[in-house]
């Protein structure tokens, strides 16, 4: 079947002839040519002339629908008893309860202008934050944007930022406070690099060996070996605040060090760590090879706090508008697919092999649905575990900036505003959020609580001077 006929027709199959009504293309023209000799008309042929085959954007419905199709039944033959048994009507209704063909659809957005690169190379960690971008490939968003997107998988965090600096990838999947960073140049050269959207907020836990089961009280680790996957990372300003709430020192009462996400639950088993704050799936991972329990989630430190984030060199913004546009439509068209818990189970299915996150099914539905075992002997069930909301509020950026202030990482006055609103591109995501009709919040700033600390974005010095326990550099 190609990828612009028609997915809820019974008598169209994959893998046949272009009308899908012969077994294969060689079928088809014979017959054909069958036809012409005796004066008919090719019934593929005269739809092609239909106002449907040479209309683009009914086109572009047809990828989308027929990757969808694809995606919920692998088997051919089942697709075509399901349309035969309820017709095409009810299965249209069918399968848009589960998922939103006409919003997707209707995320169709007009392109203006001629794309400048359409093949680009985009790098990921093999976790859950990444979904967005890597569900945007095989269901057709970039293709859709009229982009050649390749992902490639990477091994860590300092790898990307590499690979970034060098202009090996043309955008990547990155922890929120990297590009911030990168910036500003601490940890490594300054390149200005923006966030586009946030990939992800929640969705990542404190994860501990099953030897401290007993032991869950905080104030008792000193001496603990933790693992963060980088050091700026959402994942090690959340650990650090929450030892330091119970009155330990990060740098002092224990050891945190950086551990890629891939090799945290080999290190957990060989009892090289005591625990990890680390990415989902990692954390359910854990739990699933009988190596440790799910402590915490991170929504329980900050609710609705980011995590990664799709970052992308100012430059290349510059020199490239419209495939800049382009991406971004792609993105937070997969985020708004990402973010309907519907999606979910089939976001699993395309995130499971090993291209992607080499992650069992099982493990990927529990972190994505939130029904979870936590290694307790418990069921959990927070749907809220992790979600896709993709605004890059300068509020987060703030806090963040906070906390790599109060740890040591920046030093001296720090222009939180001015960073902030330079990094995170809140304004374009808004506008492009509009115009998919994806009604984004009309403010910049927002106060949040962090495990009942209030923050203020306008006040970042003094929730600053707040903190008991810090280690703000002169």
């Amino acid at each position: 079947m190609s990828a612009f006929d028609d997915p809820f027709d019974p008598y169209v199959r994959l893998g046949a002839c272009a009308c899908g009504r012969h077994r294969d293309q060689a079928e088809h023209q014979a017959a054909a040519s069958a036809l012409e000799n005796v004066g008919a008309v090719d019934p593929l042929r005269s739809a092609e002339t239909s106002a449907e085959r040479t209309d683009v954007d009914a086109l572009h419905r047809r990828v989308i629908q027929s990757a969808v199709m694809r995606a919920i039944f692998p088997r051919d033959q089942e697709r075509r008893n399901f349309l035969r048994a309820v017709g095409r009507t009810n299965a249209m209704a069918a399968i848009s309860s589960v998922l939103p063909l006409g919003a997707i659809e209707a995320f169709a957005a007009e392109k203006t202008g001629t794309i400048e690169k359409r093949e680009l190379k985009v790098g990921f960690i093999a976790i859950t934050c990444a979904s967005p971008l890597i569900i945007a490939e095989p269901l057709g968003f970039y293709a859709r944007e009229g982009l050649q997107v390749s992902m490639v998988k990477t091994a860590g965090w300092a790898l990307i930022r590499d690979k970034v600096i060098n202009r090996e990838y043309d955008a990547s999947h990155m922890l929120a406070p990297m590009p911030i960073a990168m910036s500003i140049g601490v940890g490594s050269a300054p390149i200005p690099t923006n966030v586009m959207t946030i990939q992800n907020i929640n969705g990542q836990a404190l994860t501990l060996a099953l030897k401290h089961k007993e032991n869950r009280n905080p104030a008792n680790w000193k001496g603990f070996k933790f693992a963060v996957p980088f050091e700026f990372s959402i994942h090690n300003l959340l650990l650090r605040y929450y030892l330091a709430e119970a009155g330990l020192d990060p740098d002092r009462d224990v050891q945190i060090r950086v551990v890629p996400p891939a090799e945290m639950v080999a290190n957990l088993r060989a009892g090289n760590l005591d625990g990890f704050l680390g990415p989902d799936p990692i954390n359910q991972r854990a739990v699933f090879d009988e190596v440790g329990f799910i402590h915490l989630l991170s929504r329980e430190i900050w609710d609705g706090h980011p995590c990664c984030s799709f970052g992308i060199p100012s430059d290349f913004i510059t020199q490239n508008p419209n495939t800049f546009a382009a991406l971004y439509r792609s993105i937070l068209k997969s985020a708004a697919m990402a973010r309907d818990p519907k999606n979910r189970p089939i976001m699993a299915e395309v995130l499971s092999p090993a291209n992607y996150l080499n992650q069992p099914k099982a493990v990927l539905e529990q972190v994505l649905i939130g029904r979870f075992a936590d290694g307790l002997g418990n069921v959990r069930n927070v749907p809220e575990r992790v979600d896709y909301d993709p605004f890059p509020w300068y509020s987060m950026a703030v806090w963040i900036m906070t906390q790599l202030k109060r740890w040591g990482y920046l030093k001296g006055d720090v222009r939180y505003r001015e960073i902030a609103e330079k990094v995170y591109l809140l304004t374009d995501a808004r506008k492009t959020m509009a115009q998919l009709g994806m009604n984004p919040p009309k403010e910049n700033y927002r106060k949040f609580s962090v495990m009942g600390r209030e923050f203020d974005p306008a006040k970042p010095d003094a929730y600053l001077e707040g903190f008991p326990i810090k280690k703000v550099a002169a």
